[in-house]
């Protein structure tokens, strides 16, 4: 009896060992982001190799399209980890101002050419054979933008006059411009923003006021689409309009229904033989579900849980502002992402064709999240105890070189007014 007492005890004792540990953060992280990859690129392949075989004659040749991104995106994130903190409170305007414009171009012109810019089609614009995807990017430059601006702004950050100019015009726009195209975005970008509003200290009654424009607009862009309306429409009962509005939702059910506990085996999913669109994109956790079960969709639920728990452990440990802040907005960006995509496949919200962060097929969204990722890497180590314990460590000049720079060493805690965090 006393031996069965004492092991969960023992386990809590171990595993709160671990998570004290000054890289707790950063290896959570690393390790959470780098298995939901894989699972990604394994579910991609299994996905497309169909698909891919009957179109292009070769079954690998998504992949290997998806491959080559996931590489410019582990490239991009080791970039985003070498960085200094002041670069990402500078970059954030700018980029902006060049994502603004091409959403811009995609709301006047959505198939217009050009000579330098090629076309634009839909949600993407395309430069010769490259095409990618503004609203993904918008979603990493609002938040650079938003924070830095609160990180700004300090404790006058309560007040409705300090963020009425310019941060709330800036957010009417950025929204209009993505949910004018893309409402699935637009949602995730509102949620970033309220998250950030949260962290940053503003009054309840400013939420409240923010919360009642975002419904309204969520209203009036899902009336004046009709995609939009039909998706809304059939999310209660899809069933009723398989033949049409609700055909994705259902074919989805069918592979959910299909896997079971453990799925039908990695490979071996008959709804990817052209019955679910999109399952390799926004339904990729259908297929899942199909293919490894009810097991593989709580491993990869699990992974998520565990990179937003490291997310907001980063948030609540730096130091400066500007880091807590872009710590927390980016861990609600893809927690909520994640939290919508899988939602509308399994019927408890309506679909938004939303992709899956880190899964789902998409050259653009991996990129900017691997970047992203990687910028929350860098502010992990920049968690004042594992600044502590790196600096101390005193890694060699070529792991400096080809992995991450040593971070800023941390300021001593000082009691009265505080300097802005110098790094």
């Amino acid at each position: 009896m006393t031996t069965l007492t004492r092991r969960p005890r023992s386990g809590f004792a171990a595993l709160r060992g671990l998570l004290d540990r000054p890289l707790a953060s950063y290896f959570l992280l690393l390790a959470s982001a780098g298995l939901l990859l894989i699972i990604g690129l394994v579910m991609v392949f299994s996905a497309t190799m169909v698909r891919a075989y009957e179109l292009e004659g070769n079954a690998f040749s998504a992949i290997m399209r998806q491959s080559l991104w996931a590489l410019v995106g582990l490239v991009a994130f080791w970039i985003a980890q070498r960085l200094p903190v002041r670069t990402y409170r500078r970059v954030g305007r700018p980029m902006l101002v060049v994502t603004g414009l091409l959403l811009a171009v995609l709301m006047i012109a959505p198939n217009a050419g050009g000579a330098a810019l090629g076309t634009a089609e839909g949600h993407w614009i395309a430069v010769g054979q490259f095409q990618f995807q503004p609203s993904e990017l918008m979603k990493l430059a609002f938040l650079l933008y938003a924070a830095a601006l609160l990180a700004k702004t300090g404790p006058k950050v309560g007040l409705w006059r300090e963020l009425a100019v310019p941060l709330f015009p800036v957010a009417a726009v950025v929204f209009l411009l993505v949910g004018y195209s893309d409402l699935g975005t637009m949602l995730c970008l509102v949620a970033m923003f309220f998250g950030l509003l949260w962290v940053a200290g503003v009054r309840l009654r400013v939420f409240g006021a923010m919360l009642s424009a975002a419904f309204a607009g969520v209203i009036v862009l899902v009336l004046v689409a009709s995609y939009r309306m039909e998706r809304f429409i059939s999310f209660r009962n899809p069933e009723e309009y398989a033949s049409d509005w609700g055909y994705q939702a259902v074919q989805g059910y069918y592979a959910i229904a299909t896997g079971g506990w453990f799925g039908v085996g990695l490979g071996e999913s008959r709804q990817k033989w052209e019955w679910l669109p999109n399952g390799h994109n926004d339904f990729i956790f259908a297929l899942i579900a199909e293919e490894l079960g009810v097991v593989g969709c709580g491993v990869v639920v699990i992974l998520f849980m565990v990179l937003t728990y490291s997310g907001m452990r980063i948030a609540a440990r730096v130091d400066d502002p500007f880091r807590r802040l872009a710590a927390a907005g980016l861990t609600t960006w893809i927690s909520i992402q994640a939290v919508i995509n899988v939602g509308g496949v399994v019927g408890l919200l309506p679909i938004t064709g939303l992709p899956l962060p880190l899964i789902s097929d998409g050259g653009t969204a991996l990129v900017v999240v691997l970047a992203a990722l990687g910028m929350l890497a860098s502010f992990a180590r920049a968690e004042p105890d594992a600044a502590r314990a790196l600096r101390a460590r005193n890694p060699g000049r070529w792991v400096r070189l080809l992995w991450a720079p040593l971070p800023p060493k941390p300021q001593p805690a000082r009691t009265g007014k505080t300097r802005r965090s110098e790094t």
